[in-house]
């Protein structure tokens, strides 16, 4: 079952050999064999990393002559961006609620001389009984 290109882009994301690649790509345009020389695999090995990589539209390969240049498609990578950020942005709104709690902990704590504060369970409590 063919997959979504966010998934596809996924999947080939998740493999740390393909994330190398990408991360050399980045660097500028380059050969498969060159590619392959960090790599402790044959080329064919290799040359499926690049498959999956092409089919996910983050690779573009072509050939000149004897030279077969392989290039990152940065295009690619803004849906992966643009899927990330809404998770980024809750997380953010996450963190600021928690932070603006910490204050409120900390302040609470320096009013009662140092002693830590109730637990907002207990208060929320108590405040009910009233």
């Amino acid at each position: 079952m063919p997959l979504d290109p966010l998934s596809a882009k996924f999947a080939a994301l998740a493999d740390p050999t393909r994330r190398a690649i990408l991360a050399r790509l980045a660097l500028g345009e380059t050969s498969v064999s060159k590619l392959a020389e960090p790599f402790d695999m044959s080329m064919p090995a290799v040359s499926k990393h690049l498959k999956v990589l092409e089919r996910a539209g983050l690779i573009a390969r072509g050939r000149e002559a004897q030279w077969r240049p392989c290039r990152i498609e940065p295009e690619a990578l803004k849906g992966v961006d643009d899927w990330l950020e809404r998770y980024r942005k809750l997380w953010s709104e996450r963190l600021d609620r928690l932070e603006v709690y910490l204050h409120e902990l900390q302040a609470r704590e320096s009013k009662a001389g140092g002693k830590p504060p109730k637990p907002r369970s207990e208060e929320h409590k108590r405040d009910r009984r009233k």
